[in-house]
């Protein structure tokens, strides 16, 4: 049998619903025989939850005597809890005993362990988080989505070169469309941070111009390019909209009989609609601009999302993500 060729970090401990959704997640994903994985945490925690499961032979257990909670400032956690699961996934990562480090729990803690101990590629001024937008369309992913609030020109271009090496290696999207998330499609539009960054990503083949925020719902482009600050709102309130969307939804199908009677024909378009526009699809975003593989999942991730958080940590590691950048920039 040939050995598995990916060996992912999970942080069993961080998430709402951890550790027994991040070991489901991990026992889904280990099915997938090129995958080894490491669940990182308590261990008499872990193979408590491991009992209940089918033997695996893909999983084993790294013991992190701390958790670093959701609440915590996340790089005094970092440094003062050198044992925590988030850590020590991280120090994985750094020694090579892993390919690719996945947490769910605390996201400013995550970052803060990547950065510190696997490092930056050389060159990059600050990573970036990339988040998947589903559209109806085909997948956007957005950066940055919460790790800079503040952003120079050289910044936001960076982001684009690295969006659109994600784009092209791990959504396999050949020749990605970039635009810069902006106030008006005008060349003049926005301040001088948005007028200087147009300039600079002139130079990126793929670079549309500026984009609205109606743009990116609608898929008009496979890169969207803002600060951590207007990537987060703009998140944010897509995920608001489509949760109240789908409430909605299912309040008005109940409003009469004839209602739950159309509601009941129309239930397999209403689910694959739910699916195509699902966070859990693609299993949360990608720290880029670090020197290996970290995704961070939602905390509110079930087996399902923390699965696929760990395929796409795969994907990004079989595709060579960090050379892609590296050469990029």
């Amino acid at each position: 049998m040939t050995p598995p060729s990916v060996t992912v970090a999970v942080d069993a401990m961080g998430g709402d619903y951890a550790p027994k959704e991040i070991i489901k997640g991990a026992h889904l994903a280990a099915e997938d025989k090129e995958l080894s994985i490491i669940l990182v945490g308590q261990e008499e925690q872990i193979n408590n939850e491991l009992r209940k499961l089918s033997p695996c032979a893909n999983i084993r257990v790294k013991h992190a005597q701390d958790v670093i909670e959701m609440g915590e400032h996340a790089a005094r956690a970092v440094k003062t809890k050198q044992s925590s699961s988030i850590s020590i996934a991280a120090q994985l990562v750094k020694e090579g005993e892993a390919c690719a480090m996945v947490s769910a729990g605390n996201s400013g803690a995550t970052m803060s362990a990547a950065m510190l101990k696997i490092g930056r590629i050389k060159g990059v001024l600050r990573p970036a988080i990339a988040v998947i937008i589903p559209t109806l369309s085909k997948p956007t992913v957005l950066l940055d989505a919460g790790a800079n609030a503040e952003c120079k020109p050289k910044n936001l271009y960076q982001f684009a070169v690295m969006g659109k090496a994600y784009a092209t290696k791990v959504l396999d999207i050949k020749s990605p469309k970039i635009g810069l998330l902006n106030v008006g499609e005008e060349r003049g539009k926005g301040g001088e941070l948005l007028q200087k960054s147009y300039e600079l990503m002139g130079s990126i083949e793929g670079f549309v111009g500026n984009i609205e925020g109606n743009d990116i719902p609608s898929g008009k482009v496979d890169v969207v390019v803002c600060d951590g600050f207007v990537g987060n709102v703009a998140l944010k309130l897509m995920e608001g909209l489509a949760s109240t969307f789908f409430s909605q939804i299912k309040v008005v199908v109940k409003s009469s009989f004839i209602k739950i009677i159309g509601g009941v024909l129309l239930a397999s378009s209403f689910r694959k609609l739910k699916s195509e526009l699902d966070h859990e699809e693609y299993g949360g975003a990608h720290l880029l601009g670090i020197n290996g593989v970290c995704v961070i999942g939602h905390g509110r991730s079930n087996a399902k999302a923390v699965k696929n958080a760990i395929m796409v940590a795969k994907r990004a590691v079989l595709e060579n993500i960090v050379s892609e950048i590296s050469g990029g920039i």
